[in-house]
């Protein structure tokens, strides 16, 4: 493939694929302090609309990502408060909230379907680094939320792999009895990541929207939510992992566009069905590598810690 239609494939694969690796990066965060939400969905979508609206009202793209992961943290919130506190099950909380975020989009949106967001973030060329042949274009020159991704993801790897806050978060995930008994707040900390988790679905949600495509379409978000849990295994809970496999997704994403682009005749349809088929073939092949290598989740996910049965 000429080199002039690969730079462009790849620098929107990068783009198409940030809003999927903020989502997965809090998923695993969320994941790993033993909570399951699958309501990654509906928070994107609140915090799509949530930023459009605000940057729309305002024309500050900053208040807009603050209303955006506000948003998000706050259906976050309601998701530890009921899989944490009242101990209800969390695939059922999970995705009632998905199903309430997509409706709450919905009508808060309904008046600004296909309005166009005149205020938006202009791309940014990193001095020299954006001079460097073929990865200088691809890489830097994006705008500053995927620079900010770039910097989240060995900054979430550090934390989870290399400090005591990450030594934590990965105990009460395996065994929160264990880590209760050695005087670390269960509760505490999976309220805490459970609502980073939803900042970031948010934030991610709020990339689609003003970014992405500028323009309020009703359930836009389109299952990369989905994507993004499922990125999670594929990534086997490794922020390093996630940042790869998104760019994957968003270069499957990107070249159903560049195709049509081309003129060449391939059903709409199936290009738009091509980051999904995707993702279930990549879920066959991880699910039994990680049997074989005996790669698991963690252990207590999805398992409410109740004290009294310690």
């Amino acid at each position: 493939m000429n080199v002039e239609i690969l730079i462009p494939i790849l620098s929107t694969a990068i783009t198409a694929g940030t809003p999927i690796l903020y989502a997965a990066l809090g998923e695993i965060l969320t994941e790993r302090s033993g909570i399951l939400n699958l309501g990654v969905e509906g928070m994107m979508l609140v915090g799509a609309v949530s930023g459009f609206m605000i940057t729309l009202i305002t024309s500050k793209i900053w208040l807009g990502l603050i209303a955006a992961m506000l948003a998000g943290g706050s259906m976050a919130l309601i998701h530890a408060f009921l899989t944490i506190t009242m101990k209800a099950n969390q695939t059922v909380t999970g995705l009632s909230l998905t199903i309430f975020g997509t409706g709450l989009s919905a009508f808060l949106g309904k008046s600004m379907v296909g309005t166009p967001l005149k205020t938006s973030m202009e791309v940014l060329s990193i001095p020299y680094l954006s001079k460097i042949p073929f990865v200088g274009p691809i890489f830097f020159e994006q705008d500053p939320l995927v620079y900010l991704s770039y910097i989240l993801v060995p900054f979430l790897w550090f934390l989870i792999y290399k400090t005591n806050f990450g030594l934590q978060l990965r105990a009460i995930g395996e065994n929160p009895a264990a880590a209760d008994s050695l005087g670390i707040n269960v509760f505490l900390q999976r309220y805490a990541y459970v609502i980073m988790g939803g900042i970031l679905a948010g934030l991610g949600g709020a990339y689609l929207s003003m970014f992405y495509v500028p323009t309020w379409m009703e359930n836009m978000v389109a299952g990369r939510g989905w994507i993004a849990i499922a990125l999670v295994i594929f990534a086997t809970w490794n922020p390093a992992h996630a940042l790869w496999g998104a760019y994957i997704f968003g270069g499957i994403d990107a070249l159903g566009f560049r195709l049509q682009a081309m003129d060449i005749m391939v059903q709409s349809y199936f290009l738009k069905m091509l980051p999904y088929i995707f993702t279930v073939i990549v879920l066959i092949i991880i699910t039994r590598k990680n049997a074989e290598k005996h790669i698991g989740t963690p252990q207590a996910l999805g398992i409410p810690y109740d004290r009294e049965e310690r």
